[in-house]
Order: C-alpha cells, then structure tokens, then sequence
C-alpha cells in the first residue's frame, strides 16, 4: 500500500493528495508528473506547451511500448499515435528528444493535438482548491492568480506559475510524489487493464535491460552440454553454446519479465526481426514445449545446482512440484504449459500486439 504524501504544517496537503481521488482519465498523473519534474529543472514559471510535452514524453514508453490501454476517454494513445507521424519521430525516441521536439516543433497539427490537454488539465487539476468553480476555467485563472488558499499554482492562457510556499516542498519530495503519483497511475491503468500483468513496471523505461546471463549460462548452456545442438522452433537452425540467443516466447514487451518457462534458445538474426510479435499457438506451441520439456528434464536429472535451483523457481506459480521431479506427471505437464501461456497470448493479441507473419 502507498504511504501518504508528505506532512506540512503550512500547505493543504489534503487538497493535493484528493486531485486523484477521482479521476476518469490519466491526464492529471501525467500532468503532475511533468510539472515535478520540471520544479526539479529549477523552473517555477513553465509555459503549457513544455507541460503538455512531458506529458506525451512520460507516457511515451508505456503507449508505444507495451501496449497498454488508457481507456476509451483517454486521448493521450492517439495524441501520441499522431505526433509520432506529425514529428517524425520513433517509438524509441528518447524521453529528453520528444521534450525537445514538441517544445520546439510550429506544426500546427501538432500544436492542435497538445492544445486539446489545454482544455482537460490545467485548471481542473486546481478543482480541490476552489470546489465552487465547477471546473470554470476563466474562474480557476482569476482565483488562482493570487494564490488564493494557498493553491498549488496559478494558471493563465500562456503558463503556469508555481507557488513559492510549494516550491520547497515539491522540490524536497520529489521523489516521494512521483512514486505517489505512479502508484495511483498504475491502480487506473489496472482497472483498464485487468488481465495484463506487471502494469507498475510498464509505467517507466528502465535505463538498461536486465541481461539474461544466468538464464543462458546456468540452464540452456547446460541443457545444450548434455544433449547437443538443439533447433530453433522458428527457424529448424541447429544451434550451439555461444550461437543463439535467449528469446522471450510470449513478448517482454507484454509480460515485461524474464521468467525461465518464457525464455527458449533461438536464431540470433531470426530473434531481432521478431521483435515484439506474438508466436503461433497453432505453429510454434509445441515446438516451444518440446524445448522446455528438455530443458526441464535434462537440469533435473543430470545437472541441478545452486544456480539452477534458483532458476527452477520461476515455475513455481504454475507447477508448484517442479522441485520435487518424482512427483511431476509428465502427461498433465504440456495442459499445465498450455493453461499458462494461451491467456497471455490472447491477451496480448487482444492488446494490440501482432502476431508473426508465418
């Protein structure tokens, strides 16, 4: 459970924290989240525009990426959509580029598609403030002008002009009121996300990947030692210790783990070009349990160790006797697979993600 934002004995605290008590679509995390961070940058009068371009910036990674819906209100997943056509730009342009680019861009499609968070944002994230306006944008502008009751900001046709009460405050937890914020962005997304899993960590690209070192070396190494070349189910290429690559069967982009039961060898090339395309139930299904059905029996009869052991865990939330092999009924053991990682593809098909071209 989150931990409650911060106390101060001279801000209405409560007052922030009841702007996401109820909220029917993501703009106002993103917009919080844009304004921290750019306090954190030392700006305290922020023009709209650089706003609005966090706010398409940090949702970024999770639109283009992940696929994860924003429900049918949201118009974040089609401004995006657009900008990326409008601006050139790619879904794995980097967050300070997209800033940048939208900052500066003249485009009038583009500068039509931010002008839309113009009418959503700012002034009703003030609500909680002056509960009397009724969402009475001109009305918010005059209030807030003067920082009356101590509002977050004062907001006007151009700009947002922080508070100096807030300021130290915003900048000394600003840590706290990102994770604040995220942690009730992702209880939103999951309300309209319920079968997609692991929505916390599809909310901020990581800096770097975690390798799959210890899958490669303490399992398929092993598992190759002992039987030979094994062949990749997508290409029927043989391959051996050091020339494959560990590759997820259903998307990281979608279950965003590296759970051994979804990591088989591949062809190196044939893995790039997949990227984040779902596999065949139909083609490739029993192709990929064939491997894990290998891989399984050879660690457990020939080759268990510390690190293996660890690793064998992963499968613990479908197969719970994985440790204990006498036990393993071997003819319920492709339906416990099966049972698995069918839903995950649905899912993910049903998400927006593409299937492989067979």
């Amino acid at each position: 459970m989150m931990t409650p934002l911060p106390s101060s004995s001279s801000l209405p605290i409560n007052l922030l924290a009841s702007c996401f008590n109820s909220t029917a679509a993501a703009y106002k995390f993103y917009w919080f989240i844009s304004l921290i961070e750019a306090v954190e940058q030392g700006h305290h009068q922020i023009s709209k525009k650089e706003l609005f371009a966090g706010m398409i910036a940090n949702a970024w990674y999770t639109v283009n990426y992940f696929n994860v819906s924003f429900g049918k209100q949201d118009q974040i997943q089609q401004a995006i959509e657009k900008l990326i056509v409008l601006e050139n730009l790619s879904i794995d342009t980097k967050k300070p580029a997209i800033v940048n680019t939208l900052k500066a861009s003249d485009n009038k499609p583009t500068l039509s598609v931010l002008k839309h968070f113009d009418a959503e944002v700012p002034h009703r994230f003030l609500s909680p403030w002056f509960p009397g306006t009724k969402g009475d944008r001109k009305m918010v502008y005059q209030l807030s002008k003067p920082f009356l009751n101590d509002t977050l900001y004062a907001v006007n046709e151009r700009e947002v002009i922080i508070n100096p009460k807030w300021v130290p405050y915003l900048r000394q937890n600003s840590g706290i009121l990102k994770s604040f914020c995220y942690w009730h962005l992702s209880l939103y997304l999951q309300k309209h996300n319920p079968n997609v899993p692991d929505i916390p960590n599809k909310l901020v690209k990581p800096p770097v990947r975690n390798g799959l070192t210890k899958q490669r070396k303490d399992f398929w190494d092993i598992v190759i030692h002992h039987n030979g070349p094994v062949d990749c189910i997508y290409t029927n290429r043989q391959l051996t210790i050091g020339d494959y690559a560990v590759e997820h069967f259903v998307p990281y982009a979608f279950v965003s783990h590296d759970l051994l039961w979804n990591l088989i060898p591949a062809d190196k090339s044939f893995n790039s070009s997949k990227s984040d395309k779902l596999p065949s139930m139909t083609q490739h299904f029993d192709l990929y349990y064939d491997l894990q059905l290998l891989g399984l029996t050879t660690i457990l009869s020939n080759a268990r160790n510390k690190n293996t052991e660890k690793l064998l865990q992963d499968y613990l939330t479908f197969i719970p006797d994985i440790m204990e092999p006498a036990n393993l009924n071997l003819h319920e053991l492709k339906t416990k697979f099966k049972d698995n990682v069918s839903p995950l593809i649905t899912i993910a098909a049903n998400n927006g993600f593409e299937f492989m071209s067979v």
